[in-house]
């Protein structure tokens, strides 16, 4: 099906009339009619080389997950014919710095693969990567983190406690969890984490009795989503790949500690 139109940096419109919404990734955010709404930083590059990438070109839909959102569109990776061959539009947005990974509880498909491009475009300082707007921030700075409350953010930090309390998990960032900044995994989501690596063995510990995680204190960690406020700065996880074991963590250093 052919690619006729570009909504933004990660929605394109087919020959058919629907909008496909490229899952895994989020582009920087056109205000498309929104009132009050102000254009992120990079956005209308964002779509302007999205139009380059894709318009005029076929394209072939490969699903991961729910199909559709509750706006009615498509949500697939697209994948379009180049000179070089074909281009995964998901992962060429993210290796030239024009978008951050994005994932939801039913559609985390090729999330591997989607970091490890948009590492690269970070570690490079591509696109969005060279502008304050984007920047890693530090869970320890928790001023900083209060004013963006509402936004969508990547925070890094140390694991100071861990607990999984009437199967919900906390980890706290900070000495006092009603202030600094925490994760926290909902009951209905720790299921996920019970079945994808090395959460399941961190938490089978937990399983055994051991409610203080202690193999999680004292490990770097790289948290993705939006920012909220109970007792300090929060952001609420649903699934696995918004964290990122951002240092050494693997599972052996899990069994070793």
């Amino acid at each position: 099906m052919r690619i006729v139109g570009v909504v933004d940096g990660d929605t394109v419109v087919l020959a058919d009339g629907r909008e496909v919404r490229m899952i895994g990734i989020q582009a920087p955010k056109l205000p498309l009619g929104r009132k009050g709404f102000k254009a992120w930083p990079l956005s209308p590059e964002a779509k302007a080389r999205l139009v380059a990438l894709s318009k005029g070109k076929d394209a072939r839909l490969r699903y991961g997950g729910a199909r559709e959102d509750r706006h009615g569109r498509v949500l697939a990776h697209i994948f379009v014919s180049s000179g070089q061959g074909e281009v995964w539009l998901q992962q060429q947005m993210l290796a030239e710095g024009l978008a951050r990974v994005y994932t939801f509880p039913d559609n985390r498909s090729c999330a591997s693969e989607l970091l490890q491009a948009e590492q690269k475009a970070r570690a490079a300082a591509r696109g969005i990567w060279r502008d304050p707007y984007y920047a890693i921030r530090k869970a320890e700075n928790v001023g900083v983190l209060e004013q963006l409350e509402g936004r969508y953010e990547l925070v890094e930090g140390v694991v100071t406690s861990a607990s999984l309390v009437r199967d919900r998990l906390y980890l706290n960032f900070g000495s006092d969890y009603r202030a600094d900044f925490t994760v926290t995994v909902k009951e209905r989501d720790i299921k996920l984490f019970q079945r994808t690596e090395p959460w399941t063995f961190i938490l089978a510990q937990a399983g055994s009795g051991a409610r203080d995680l202690a193999a999680l204190v004292g490990t770097p960690l790289r948290i993705r989503g939006w920012l909220g406020q109970y007792n300090g700065p929060e952001i609420v996880v649903t699934h696995p790949e918004q964290i990122e074991f951002a240092g050494a963590a693997t599972r052996k250093n899990s069994r070793e500690n």
